[in-house]
C-alpha cells in the first residue's frame, strides 16, 4: 500500500493464481480502497476549487428584483427601477475573511462600483457588512446603527436646508462603515455609536481618512468623499457629484 496525499493506490497481488472466494474478496476490498481514495482525492480536489472561489475577488451586475428595493423604493422617486441595478461584490470581514455582499446602485455607475471594491478587496480594507437598506425597512439610522454599508434609498437628504433629495435616492451614493465614519452634524455623530471615531487623528481599522486606501480608491474614479465637507463632514458617505 502506498500514501500518497489524498489519493491511495491500493495493489493486491493473489499468489499462485488463487481462485474462489477469497481471491474475490481480496479483489473487492483492493477495488473498494480505490474507488474510496479516488472520492476522497475528487472531494479535496473540490475543497481546493472552493477555497479559490472564496479567495478570488466577485463581482457581479444584475437587474433589481422587487424584494431589492421593497423598502427603499416609493412613488415619486428620482429615479426609476429599470435604472438600478444590484451590484453583488467581495469584501474584507474585520477579521479578514471574505465575504460577499451587495449594493444597489445607478446602471451607469455599477462598474466604477465593482471596480472600487475590486481594490477595497485587494487591499484588504475592512467593512463590517453590506446589504440593500430595505434588509432594514429603508431605515438610515437603523442601517447605520449596523455599521452597515449601503447606497441606494430614496430619501430625502439629511440636514439639507432645501429639502432636496439625497444622492442616495438616485443611486449614485454610498455610505461606508458608518460606525467608524460617522456623519457629524451640529456637533452631533450619527449614528450616536460614531461618537468613538469623531477624533479623525486616532486612525482605526475601518476608517475613512485623507489619503487612506478607502478614500483614494473612490476618488481614484471620480467619487467625491463627504469627509472633505467643512462645518459638517460626512466621514461615511461618497457620492459622484460631491453631494
Amino acid at each position: 500500500m502506498r500514501s500518497r496525499g489524498a489519493l491511495t493506490v491500493t495493489t493486491c497481488v493473489v499468489a499462485g493464481g488463487t481462485a474462489g472466494k477469497e481471491g474475490h474478496d481480496a479483489a473487492s476490498a483492493a477495488a473498494t480502497t480505490w474507488t474510496a481514495s479516488v472520492i476522497g482525492a475528487q472531494s479535496t480536489l473540490r475543497a481546493m476549487q472552493l477555497v479559490a472561489l472564496l479567495l478570488a475577488f466577485v463581482g457581479t451586475i444584475s437587474p433589481v428584483r422587487q424584494q431589492d428595493v421593497r423598502y427603499s423604493y416609493r412613488a415619486g422617486c428620482p429615479v426609476a427601477p429599470r435604472d438600478l441595478r444590484v451590484v453583488h461584490v467581495s469584501y474584507r470581514g474585520f477579521d479578514g475573511s471574505a465575504r460577499v455582499g451587495a449594493l444597489v446602485v445607478h446602471r451607469r455607475v455599477a462598474a466604477d462600483v465593482v471596480a472600487i471594491f475590486r481594490r477595497l478587496y485587494a487591499a484588504r480594507f475592512p467593512i463590517r457588512r453590506m446589504t440593500p437598506i430595505s434588509a432594514y425597512r429603508g431605515s438610515d439610522d437603523a442601517s447605520m446603527a449596523a455599521d452597515n454599508t449601503s447606497a441606494f434609498n430614496c430619501r430625502r437628504a439629511v440636514g439639507s436646508a432645501t429639502g432636496g433629495w439625497s444622492q442616495h435616492a438616485y443611486g449614485l451614493a454610498i455610505d461606508v462603515n458608518p460606525v467608524e465614519n460617522p456623519y457629524v452634524l451640529n456637533g452631533r455623530a450619527l449614528p450616536p455609536a460614531g461618537r468613538a471615531y469623531v477624533d479623525r487623528g486616532h486612525v482605526r481599522s475601518g476608517m475613512a481618512v485623507r489619503g487612506g486606501v478607502l478614500v483614494r480608491t473612490f476618488e481614484s474614479v471620480g467619487w467625491k468623499w463627504g469627509g472633505r465637507w467643512t462645518g459638517a463632514p460626512d466621514y461615511q458617505h461618497f457620492s459622484v457629484n460631491g453631494r
